[in-house]
């Protein structure tokens, strides 16, 4: 199998990559943040270059061309999305939920005039959304969600809890997953989506501070919330398929390899400035490390390749997600092993290495193979459909 690009998509490769060396602040460079780490001001710096991508087409780039996309092909969306992500650029988990997760749901689901709205704008970087998913006692059993949508009228009004809501404080919709239909015969047929506008009365929001010490996750209530029909997305009820579909989207993993490859290749530099890069076990576990981004790099192929081929990536993104968040645990924990209790120290310490990234990773991996569903839910999905084994 041949696993190269044409010379047009090597091109395209150093286009984006010039481009983003281009128009990333320096700042944002300095900030240098890692997944779960915004603060007002590199929101901010995100924002602005979202904008610039979303005016190059590049934000959405396999969206249809009349809601800001480029029909891009899905090799060059991955492309776009190894360089992003290598090169760090400015582009955080917010624009993934918008873009990636929920995008596309719009596009298959959605009416004429949500895509207009909704899709657009979020391909031309001007809305964030947030997720209505997880519920205090809904989280991997995800079909028990309590929060309620009773057709009133012209209406439907919300009442429930939602927890774990990435960027609520930041957001201008979020995507809901509601009950519709109480007694429906099996609790995943009586859920809808809709999108709700975060600006609407009875809504409040609590922050949640994560281990970093920094506002990302939320947890939102809502009282009464009155939201117009039209905000229904597809058909009443027929919202678990549709919150699969998304699912999938999120769990795919498409650019992060790249990430973790930037992470390697840091981790090996400061292996070399600390003189242990001739011991034998520093050694074996790096080349570890190497070998298991190269494996996640190809899962992600092989996602893009499916897409390319009109086929939906379901056990398959499962799998991407368990090795990828599995990855991120060891990565952390070799870049421990190099620096030693040095690596506890936080970024603003003159002795953290790599100005606190080993801290903030180690960190920041506790919540991957939680989000988008645990890996033992990503198990039971691989064993059910990609191996065909009953489900009890």
């Amino acid at each position: 199998m041949d696993f190269s690009f044409t010379e047009e998509e090597e091109v395209f490769r150093k286009e984006v990559r010039d481009w983003i060396k281009k128009e990333t602040p320096k700042r944002w460079l300095e900030l240098d943040p890692l997944l779960w780490e915004e603060t007002d001001e590199s929101w901010a710096i995100s924002r602005e270059f979202q904008k610039k991508l979303g005016q190059k087409g590049w934000l959405a780039p396999d969206y249809p061309k009349q809601y800001g996309g480029l029909e891009m092909s899905h090799m060059k969306r991955l492309i776009l999305a190894e360089e992003l992500s290598y090169n760090k650029a400015p582009v955080g988990v917010e624009t993934e939920i918008a873009v990636n997760w929920v995008g596309p749901d719009l596009l298959l689901f959605g009416s004429e005039e949500q895509k207009q709205k909704y899709a657009l704008g979020v391909a031309k970087g001007d809305l964030v959304i947030t997720l209505g998913y997880s519920e205090p006692n809904a989280g991997s059993d995800l079909a028990s969600l309590q929060t309620t949508a009773v057709e009133e009228d012209d209406e439907y009004v919300i009442n429930g809890n939602k927890i774990w809501t990435s960027y609520a404080h930041y957001a201008d919709y979020c995507w809901l997953a509601a009950r519709t239909d109480p007694n429906a015969p099996r609790k995943y047929d009586g859920i809808s989506m809709f999108v709700v506008d975060m600006k609407t009365p009875g809504i409040t929001i609590h922050p949640l501070i994560n281990l970093m010490n920094r506002h990302s996750f939320n947890e939102v209530f809502f009282d009464n919330v009155r939201i117009p029909k039209e905000n229904l997305v597809g058909k009443k009820n027929n919202g678990w398929y549709e919150l699969m579909i998304a699912l999938d989207s999120e769990r795919s993993g498409i650019g992060y390899a790249a990430m973790f490859q930037r992470i390697l290749e840091e981790l090996v530099e400061y292996a070399k400035e600390r003189k242990c890069d001739k011991d034998p076990i520093i050694r074996q576990k790096l080349a570890e490390m190497a070998v298991e981004i190269e494996v996640s790099r190809m899962m992600c192929y092989r996602i893009a390749w499916m897409y390319s081929k009109n086929l939906h990536p379901n056990y398959e993104a499962s799998m991407s997600l368990v090795f990828l968040s599995e990855m991120m645990r060891r990565v952390a924990q070799v870049g421990m092993d190099i620096a030693g209790p040095y690596g506890e120290l936080e970024m603003d310490s003159k002795w953290a290495p790599l100005r606190g990234k080993i801290e903030r990773l180690c960190l920041n991996c506790l919540s991957i193979g939680v989000g988008g569903g645990t890996n033992e839910i990503q198990r039971n999905i691989i064993a059910q459909r990609g191996l065909g084994l009953p489900r009890k």
